[in-house]
């Protein structure tokens, strides 16, 4: 077992009930939230935004966490945008989340290095992004790490709710997927009562959706961090 459970946070502003206003302002509070209760990662994962809208959003988040580092110095949570390079650069966000159909982890680097310099908010954003990569598989996961990814979210490790036609890659599988160097997340029907489950597996974290966003989060990220 980690010593240190790792724990990413993946948005989905459409459960928030209301207009696209309140749901908007629903997900900067809930950002806000995890950041200050200590998650390590967030993903924003708005796919059905306009890029527009989408670099606007991400450009909120990234204030947001910027202001909460100012006034915490000791606050390391990152922000990742699922699959837009460009958005995560022009947002001055930390890296990217990459779709297991994206482009490698290793084009991603070389697209920072080469477009990073002339990016609006290029200071704010490291000159290394984080890059995850969403696995399928322990052969997705052994990809993910020689191309260099930061770290893997396994999926689905057991059935979710919103896709039960979904095959659930079961405990097995994520045990082999965690035989790599390369951290690997465990994502899918993660729950408070499963969770330990997949950390004896030998997963280095706990990646959810609405494990974070339908709870208090500093009671969640308190309890799986004593798992």
């Amino acid at each position: 077992m980690p010593h240190r459970c790792l724990l990413y946070y993946i948005t989905d502003r459409t459960a928030f009930p209301g207009d696209e206003s309140t749901r908007r302002s629903r997900l900067l509070e809930k950002i806000h939230e995890a950041a200050t209760a200590g998650v390590d990662y967030i993903q924003l994962r708005e796919k059905d935004l306009p890029i527009r809208d989408l670099q606007s959003l991400a450009e909120e988040a990234a204030a947001t966490l910027q202001k909460l580092r100012t006034e915490n110095q000791n606050l390391r949570t990152a922000l990742l945008i699922n699959s837009r390079t460009d958005v995560a650069l022009a947002a001055g966000a930390d890296g990217v989340h990459l779709r297991s159909e994206d482009i490698s982890p290793d084009d991603v680097r070389g697209v920072w290095r080469l477009c990073g310099a002339g990016a609006p908010a290029r200071e704010l954003s490291p000159r290394d992004p984080l890059i995850a990569v969403s696995c399928h598989s322990p052969s997705g996961v052994v990809q993910a790490a020689a191309k260099d990814a930061t770290f893997a979210v396994f999926a689905p490790v057991f059935e979710k709710k919103d896709a039960p036609a979904a095959q659930p890659t079961g405990l097995a599988q994520l045990a082999q997927a965690c035989k790599t160097n390369l951290p690997v997340l465990a994502l899918g029907g993660i729950t408070l009562a499963n969770a330990s489950s997949c950390l004896d597996a030998g997963a280095g974290g706990i990646a959810a959706i609405r494990l974070f966003q339908e709870n208090a989060i500093t009671e969640v990220v308190r309890r799986l961090r004593n798992l």
